[in-house]
């Protein structure tokens, strides 16, 4: 597993006092230890969106460079990695049937790709390859050609080069995707959410992840909104928002409330319910994303990121639990003159639900961590069936156009967000009790000591491609897996 590099440290370096914020959008801090804090001129500033860009004529053309940039955190100067200058990058809006065109330049010291997470595309050449490598200083063209079916939702891109993956992320290298509902849900506004975290030091140096970090899944100090500390957002009573929310974080889990607002779930990740579910909070692993619905009633709410327990690093270098404080995350004020209600949401096309298909074969996947694998046996060891990731070895074959069930039993006394690329997953059995819906979701969280079935058809597309903890530190220390379509 790669650590943050002395050349990459003083890429990341803080560069003294002032500054300019990148894109907009400015880093900013939430207090959780005694590192020097925001200025509390940096609380309360109203939400900032991306930077948008839309496909027209069924084509989206996008340059995205990832460079290390100049960006103001709090009222300090610090050094992230960004996309166009920008943290979040981009958001790209697409519609089914389109076709993406990226193309890559990576301003990086160290090798880098991309990864549109969660869209169904072929994993193949110059589509969402993960075995793509862009040097340093070099750049490439992705092209992906989206199904004339692919599901409305909401998803993300983020580097993928394996033992990269979590301190590029952590850096700052993530942006939105979304892909446009056939039919338009009414609301009032839209807001792209993209929660992250990070942490840097007393000079403004972004911090690498100790080997303690690392076996738990590093969780960063500062929990940003769209780059910012304690966003401000205000609408009218009655008043319908929708709010796209990625969880962009590398190993932060998010219990999301919006107490005294009405929340209303369209979906998780590519998968959409065929009814709206009220819900009073949603709890996102790392790479998952809700699309959600907000009613506005008079008064201000604060979005929280409630306490997550995780699990324990129990037994490997020493118990620890791994559980996040509580977070408050930006304010919603609603007041002014009651606006005239929305109709009710268009009812969507039912979930396709493999509960009853037949299954061509069934398979464990079971995730275990511990100490060994590197030099003396001292590293930490993050396998998927008792390997480590290996670039030269298929793991698992899978027939093309075939529907699977697989046991995912978690050994460990951490939960491990499996993700798998290009398939989505319907859970169909959680610790033993059956799902009563169909769920579809790209990221599935496994408990610590648990056991989850899914079904994946393997449809439309064959290749090469991985499945992966998203806890983006244990993916680095290899608790991937590399799957081939044929």
């Amino acid at each position: 597993m790669a650590d943050i590099s002395r050349r990459n440290a003083l890429i990341l370096g803080g560069v003294g006092i002032g500054g300019v914020a990148i894109g907009g959008t400015g880093f900013v801090v939430n207090q959780q230890s005694g590192r020097p804090q925001a200025s509390e001129g940096s609380r309360g500033v109203a939400l900032v969106q991306p930077t948008e860009m839309r496909s027209t004529n069924g084509m989206l053309t996008v340059a995205l460079e990832s460079s290390p940039q100049q960006v103001s955190i709090a009222g300090r100067t610090v050094r992230a990695l960004s996309y166009n200058g920008g943290v979040p990058g981009p958001t790209l809006r697409l519609r089914a049937g389109d076709t993406l065109n990226v193309n890559l330049r990576n301003g990086l010291t160290d090798p880098s790709n991309l990864h549109v997470h969660g869209l169904h595309v072929s994993p193949e050449n110059n589509g969402d390859n993960m075995f793509v490598m862009v040097d340093p200083g070099g750049s490439f063209d992705y092209q992906y050609k989206l199904p004339a079916n692919h599901p409305p939702g909401v998803y993300w891109y983020h580097p993928h080069h394996h033992g990269y993956v979590a301190d590029q992320v952590f850096g700052g290298l993530y942006g939105a995707i979304i892909v446009e509902d056939p039919e338009e849900i009414p609301a009032t506004r839209e807001r792209v959410v993209v929660i992250s975290d990070m942490t840097f030091d007393s000079s403004g140096t972004i911090s690498a992840a100790t080997e303690m970090e690392k076996m738990s899944g590093r969780e960063g100090e500062l929990v940003l909104v769209n780059g910012q500390l304690s966003p401000a957002l205000s609408a009218s009573p009655g008043e319908r928002e929708r709010w796209r929310v990625i969880n962009a974080c590398t190993s932060r889990y998010l219990r999301l409330r919006l107490d005294g607002q009405q929340l209303t779930l369209l979906g998780i990740d590519s998968g959409r319910f065929e009814s709206p579910r009220d819900v009073d909070e949603i709890v996102l692993a790392p790479g998952n994303r809700a699309d959600l619905l907000v009613t506005a009633l008079a008064g201000t709410s604060t979005l929280r990121a409630l306490r997550y327990n995780r699990g324990a690093s129990g037994g490997m270098m020493g118990a620890r639990t791994t559980s996040s404080a509580d977070v408050a995350l930006a304010t919603f004020a609603v007041a002014g003159t009651d606006t005239a209600a929305f109709t009710a949401v268009p009812e969507q096309l039912a979930p396709r639900d493999l509960r009853s298909a037949a299954v061509t074969a069934r398979r464990e996947l079971r995730f275990a961590m511990g100490m060994g694998g590197g030099m003396g046996g001292g590293m930490m060891s993050a396998t998927i069936n008792d390997r480590t990731f290996d670039a030269t070895h298929v793991d698992t074959t899978v027939q093309f156009n075939s529907i699977e069930e697989w046991t995912l039993t978690n050994t460990s006394t951490l939960d491990h967000p499996l993700h798998l690329h290009v398939w989505p997953m319907q859970i169909i059995e959680q610790n033993g009790r059956p799902v009563d819906s169909a769920i579809w979701q790209d990221v599935v969280n496994i408990p610590a000591r648990s056991i989850v079935r899914v079904r994946i058809a393997f449809d439309d597309f064959s290749g090469r491609t991985v499945y992966h903890c998203h806890i983006l530190d244990h993916e680095d220390a290899g608790m991937m897996g590399i799957i081939q379509a044929i």
